[in-house]
């Protein structure tokens, strides 16, 4: 089946966080939304089906996860990223910011710190500064003409602080890296010297991009699997994330029992019976829409990229591995002071703040091009003319 990612939807009526939010994450809500992480397109026809049978049946009850809702799951990552799962290993979870923030209030006291590598997804911030006391260790980066590696040295250095925790990004989110083997060898080494447990967030691991491979954590060695809790998804991969669903995967059934205990006593252990048969489609039957996604999704990159070199050659950007974000390096276009406030009231755009990535960085913007091209295209017009009104002062 041919998909056009083309096609107009509009969300005005969907009550779309993208669209509905903006006047409380911008101020206005006349701009146009290329930040928070979904996309503007109708997700695979399989998936639609199931969805829509499910609703025919008219009864919206409790709903149990049936075996093959986990086997889909293992086959999938079996299918993609050559992982034997073990279904017995995996606990649901109504996403992974919420299994992440219990993560860290199950697997640490109040003093304890937690580790990220920043700039990295905020949410890593708030999972541990929401719980009392629990204190973040950044290990940066190391950016070269807009390519990003890990600080091996500073990491070990953080490491041994003893974090209690190492939130990790694979790939990563923004700056869009798919960790070579070399480099999970290096790191996972590193944790296991210093006997600090993985949690590593692999919910982009589909979104891959140029013929890159991701490489799941937990099968670079059966002792690093044994230190290493795995979050997953389709929901990112699949548009899927207003159903909300995540498989957490755990090495040993300690961990698995303490991380099932506390969603049981929130009542929290079934699916909403939509996300039950729109996951089992996706791992099912959503290679070819997920394919063609990708080609879409790169190609869009292109175009920016192409756009940003010719018009606006002071906004820098590398295309990243994965993901559908581009991380957009704006410190020759203005002072970074006025370039949130620019992006918003003078180029109408709404972007993320890199700022909310590393606390310590300014001058960055992430971009999610997951649109149709016609949108990408005129947001950029609308960057291009408020540049423009800029250099004309």
């Amino acid at each position: 089946m041919k998909y056009n990612f083309d096609k107009i939807i509009d969300r005005s009526e969907q009550h779309a966080a993208k669209y509905d939010e903006r006047f409380k994450k911008f101020g206005r809500d006349d701009i146009i939304p290329l930040w928070i992480a979904d996309m503007d397109f109708e997700t695979a026809q399989p998936i639609i089906d199931a969805v829509k049978k499910r609703a025919n049946q008219g009864i919206y009850g409790y709903t149990s996860r049936p075996s093959s809702y986990y086997e889909s799951i293992c086959q999938w990552q079996r299918r993609h990223h050559n992982w034997e799962i073990d279904p017995n290993q995996i606990s649901f979870a109504p996403g992974i910011v919420p299994a992440l923030s219990e993560l860290v209030h199950e697997f640490t006291e109040p003093g304890d710190a937690v580790l990220i590598q920043t700039p990295v997804y905020p949410e890593f911030y708030d999972v541990i500064e929401a719980w009392k006391d629990r204190k973040v260790i950044e290990n940066q980066l190391i950016e070269e003409n807009g390519s990003y590696t890990m600080d091996f040295s500073d990491l070990e250095e953080k490491l041994k602080r003893k974090p209690k925790l190492f939130l990790f990004c694979s790939p990563h989110n923004p700056v869009g890296r798919v960790w070579k083997k070399e480099e999970l060898e290096r790191m996972t080494g590193l944790c296991i010297r210093h006997e600090v447990p993985i949690v590593s967030d692999e919910i982009h691991s589909d979104l891959l991009l140029w013929g890159s491979e991701h490489i799941p954590t937990a099968t670079i060695s059966k002792e690093v699997a044994g230190q290493t809790i795995s979050c997953i998804s389709s929901t990112k991969s699949f548009n899927l994330a207003g159903l909300q669903a995540a498989s957490i995967i755990f090495p040993n059934k300690e961990w698995k029992n303490r991380f099932d205990s506390f969603w049981g006593g929130l009542d929290i252990h079934r699916n909403n019976c939509f996300s039950l048969v729109a996951i089992e489609a996706a791992c099912r039957h959503g290679d070819e829409w997920l394919q063609q996604l990708l080609v879409y999704v790169e190609e869009n990159m292109l175009f920016v990229r192409e756009f940003l070199h010719t018009e606006i050659p002071e906004i820098k950007v590398s295309l990243p591995e994965a993901t559908y974000l581009l991380w957009l390096d704006c410190r020759e276009l203005m002072d970074y002071k006025n370039l949130w406030s620019f992006m918003i009231h003078e180029a109408k755009i709404g972007l993320n703040n890199g700022a909310d990535f590393c606390r310590s960085l300014d001058g960055y913007l992430r971009m999610n091009v997951a649109c149709p091209r016609v949108v990408l295209k005129r947001a950029l017009e609308q960057l291009r003319e408020a540049v423009q009104q800029l250099h004309m002062r």
